[in-house]
């Protein structure tokens, strides 16, 4: 099952994509359900029928501009350095405990969006990441039954300012400019995707891979993330984890390879979908 959140017709909704199109959610049950966010807390709780994916059809998808899955979720916690060629390139040291930090909310933008890069700063970098959204409330969750709460996946990237990222060791500044956490197209069900493992993800930047590895390099895996994020803080359904980039960034390399205006990147990972933003400038105030 793959949902979406969109806007057609002036509306913002959320629906599924099937082989017909989009089945609008939102027109039918949006009064008491409004986003994807609270349509997975009604599912928590057995308040809304199970989807089918049999459902007509209310929109061609050609037709919908795309919003962030979950647009307003409660918690968006990032994991860094979680592929090894990642780490070994940042000539970081081996980690004991996921590396995080915090995403806000308000830098999201759905796919075919573009990313802002602000006036101060030229080094605006990507980082595919595979995203995944929470479907089950939990706290201190064993992680022999994590991967029960997961409602879904997606694409990210991480958009990121390097200079304003490295001002000091946190790494918050460079990671929440507006307009740079791409998320998107989809959120795609466990039970498509299936087993993650062997799935590649790539990027590519103008069409040129940049980054490329299978989800099963991922250090921390998805429940050893969802287990130790769950110690300190409850998980909600809607809220997201970004689970790391690979190897290839660009500001590792020589020389630096940044995103500029015109630049059009792409994050794709097998079974889940593709993401595609171009770069902007971000237009000065007033």
């Amino acid at each position: 099952m793959r949902f979406v959140s969109f806007q057609a017709e002036g509306n913002a909704s959320y629906g599924i994509v099937t082989s017909r199109g989009v089945h609008d959610l939102g027109a039918r049950i949006g009064s008491v359900v409004p986003d994807l966010k609270s349509y997975l807390k009604a599912s928590e709780l057995g308040l809304v029928p199970s989807a089918k994916a049999d459902l007509a059809a209310d929109y061609p998808v050609d037709d919908i501009a795309y919003l962030p899955p979950v647009t307003e979720p409660g918690k968006v916690i990032c994991v860094g350095l979680n592929y090894e060629g990642h780490r070994l390139e940042t000539g970081r040291p081996k980690q004991t405990y996921p590396t995080l930090f915090a995403r806000f909310a308000d830098t999201l933008i759905g796919h075919n969006v573009a990313i802002r890069r602000p006036p101060v700063s030229e080094a605006l970098d990507y980082e595919g990441e595979l995203a995944v959204v929470i479907g089950r409330s939990g706290f201190r969750i064993p992680k022999s039954e994590a991967a029960s709460f997961v409602a879904g996946y997606s694409c990210f990237n991480d958009a990121s300012l390097r200079d304003f990222q490295n001002h000091t060791h946190q790494f918050m500044p460079g990671k929440n400019f507006p307009g740079t956490g791409a998320f998107g197209p989809f959120m795609v069900t466990p039970d498509e995707v299936g087993a993650l493992g062997d799935l590649k993800i790539e990027t590519r930047l103008n069409g040129t891979v940049v980054q490329q590895a299978k989800l099963e390099e991922l250090l921390f895996s998805i429940e050893e993330l969802i287990a130790y994020i769950s110690i300190f803080t409850p998980l909600a359904p809607g809220d997201v984890l970004v689970t790391g980039t690979p190897g290839g960034v660009g500001f590792k390399r020589v020389p630096p390879l940044y995103m500029k205006p015109g630049d059009v990147v792409e994050v794709e990972i097998d079974k889940v979908g593709q993401l595609r933003n171009e770069i902007t400038e971000e237009l000065p105030k007033g």
